[in-house]
Parts: C-alpha cells; structure tokens; sequence
C-alpha cells in the first residue's frame, strides 16, 4: 500500500495517484519497436532512399517532365471545361461567366430521335473493330513465332508493321480509290464475272466492312510486335520440358505460347472494350458520305458538327461527357470480370 506523509508531502517511494510508474511508458507514449515506430522509420527510409534516387538519376527524371507537362496542360486542364455541358455557354461570357442550366443539354440528346441510332452504330462498329481485330494480331505473332528462318520474319514482320505509320487520311485514298466503281480495281474484277461496278462506300452496308478491315490492315502488324515481345519472355525451361514430353507444335503453342501472353491479350481487349465508344473520328468522317449515312453517323462525327458546324458547344460538351462515361462504365467493368475469370487486370 503507498505510503503518504503530511498534506503536501511525498513519502520516499511513495506512489502519487495519478502519475507514472517509474519504468512504465505513459497511456500515449508509442512503444519502442512498436507498428507506428516501424512505420515511421520506414517512412523516413522511402524518403531518404528517394532523395538519394532524385540526386543520383535527375537526368532521368527530367525527361519525364515534358511528357508529364504534356498532360497536365493538355488532358487535365481542360477537363475543368467539361462543365459547359451543365451551362448554357456563351463565348463572351466565358465558362466561368455562363449561366448554369442543369442537365438541360443531357435532356435534349436523349429526346432526340436520333439518339439511338447513334448509340446503335457507335457500339456496332466499335465491337465489330474489337473483335475482328483481336485475333489477327496474336495469329500472326504466333505464326512469326515459329519461322526459323530470321530474314523472312523480319522481312514479314516490316511489312505488316509499316501501314501503321500510314496517315489516317492516306489509308481512306487508298481504300477510295481501290473501291472507286469507275476506276477501282476491285470494280474491274466484279464486272469482269459479270457483277457489274458496284459502289461499294455509297452502300451503308459495307459501311462497316469497309471501316474495319481498313483498321485490320493498318494496325495488325503494330499489335503482334507486342504480342512478340511477349513470346520473347516465355521461360525456355517451358518449351523444353514440352519438347521432353513429346508435344506437338501445336500443342506447344497451344499449351505454352497462348498462356504466356495471355496477360498481354486480356489487358489489350480491357483497353478496346473501355474504348468501345471513343471510336476514331478521323476514318468514319472520311468514309463518311450521303449514302451510308445511316449507318456511317457514330457519336463522334455527330459531336463534330454539332460542336464546330453549329458552333452548339455546350450541347457537344454533353454529348461528350456522356460517351466518357460509359467509356469508364465498360472499362471498370472489363476490368472487373477479367480480374474475376482470370486474375489478370490493368489493376
């Protein structure tokens, strides 16, 4: 029991209520090699280790300010413009000094009559360019995989590689006027058996044909370098442990090849499908005509002439926003399912 003297005395030894125990840490004190200790001194650690990689590697870190400026001023910035599509905008008032209104301009595109023939076009070329384009890539990557013969791949590889860097507007001449009825060649074989001259971009049903297999062409030999790349990374030991138990080349690239860019594949369908509604806008405009309006009409053309033509910029900031969002909607959900069925995911 403590020991207490007179009023306003200690007793040597005695223990005040109320205060410490000599030796005991207080209710508040962190205790030594506790978590919030190991987290602070690991936190010190990451900067000081960082600091140590600013000073020993800032050549490498200033290259990434220009790409990083690049977009903070153009992709970043201008989304705190995208509120416009609740304003009635007026270019002498600016953004800030346009009156709000809502989802007025949201409203108006929904009760248009061509709302959903858009959202029907757009979403139909779209999955048809996702999903005429995924195989070809791996197919041909897969086949190059298996020449021996270093020369003719890379020969192979060059020129399904090269319509990539081909502008957008020189690849839709060249399919114009390979489709011209008066002086395409195709033309000339469909008359020579008697088919006659068929105007193939003034139908609205090879619209879409049309758009995607130019697509293919172009962008075929881009995609298979990567899936390369991710052949290139398969372990040896795989290919000779399936050569020891007797496997097929097919069954090697069924067993082997296929599963090791398997991450490659699902994160460029997550990245296609999330992009499903931002089709590009530059091949359907130049394709784009009178006849094959009712199917060459996507969101994106359709933004272009309300946006610049009718110089409605409020209403195309909606339309805009609204085709980001489900942008984001399919890539989060993409992503979600992929995650779930393989365990592979952008994150």
């Amino acid at each position: 029991m403590p020991l207490t003297g007179a009023p306003g005395t200690t007793v040597p030894g005695a223990t005040v209520p109320g205060a410490p125990v000599p030796g005991s840490a207080g209710p508040e004190a962190p205790v030594p090699g506790g978590p919030a200790t190991i987290r602070g001194r690991a936190d010190v650690r990451g900067f000081r280790a960082a600091r140590r990689s600013l000073r020993r590697h800032w050549q490498l870190y200033l290259l990434i300010v220009p790409p990083l400026l690049y977009f903070i001023v153009f992709k970043y910035v201008p989304m705190s413009n995208a509120i416009i599509a609740f304003k009635d905008y007026n270019v002498i008032e600016g953004v800030w000094g346009s009156p709000w209104v809502g989802v007025k301009h949201f409203e108006r595109f929904f009760s248009n009559p061509i709302f959903w023939t858009l959202l029907k076009n757009t979403f139909l070329l779209s999955a048809y360019v996702v999903l005429a384009g995924f195989p070809f890539p791996i197919l041909l990557a897969l086949a190059l995989n298996e020449v021996r013969l270093r020369f003719f791949q890379r020969t192979v590889q060059m020129v399904t590689y090269a319509p990539y860097f081909i502008s957008t507007v020189v690849v839709i001449s060249m399919t114009i006027l390979f489709l011209s009825p008066k002086l395409g060649p195709v033309s000339e074989v469909t008359s020579f058996f008697g088919l006659g001259a068929i105007d193939f971009l003034g139908d609205p049903d090879f619209f879409r044909h049309i758009y995607v297999f130019s697509d293919v062409w172009q962008t075929t030999g881009y995609s298979a370098v990567l899936y390369l790349a991710a052949l290139s990374s398969i372990d040896t030991s795989l290919y000779e442990a399936a050569r020891m138990d007797g496997a097929s080349r097919l069954q090697k690239i069924w067993h082997v090849d296929i599963p090791g860019i398997m991450p490659t594949a699902i994160t460029i369908l997550i990245l296609g499908v999330g992009n499903v509604m931002a089709i590009g806008f530059e091949k359907a405009f130049l394709l784009q005509n009178s006849l094959n309006l009712s199917q060459s009409e996507i969101i994106p053309t359709y933004v272009y002439k309300v946006g610049l033509l009718n110089a409605d910029f409020s209403q195309a900031a909606a339309i805009g926003l609204f085709n980001g969002m489900i942008n984001l909607v399919l890539l989060l959900g993409v992503n979600a399912l992929a995650k779930r069925t393989t365990g592979q995911g952008l994150w």
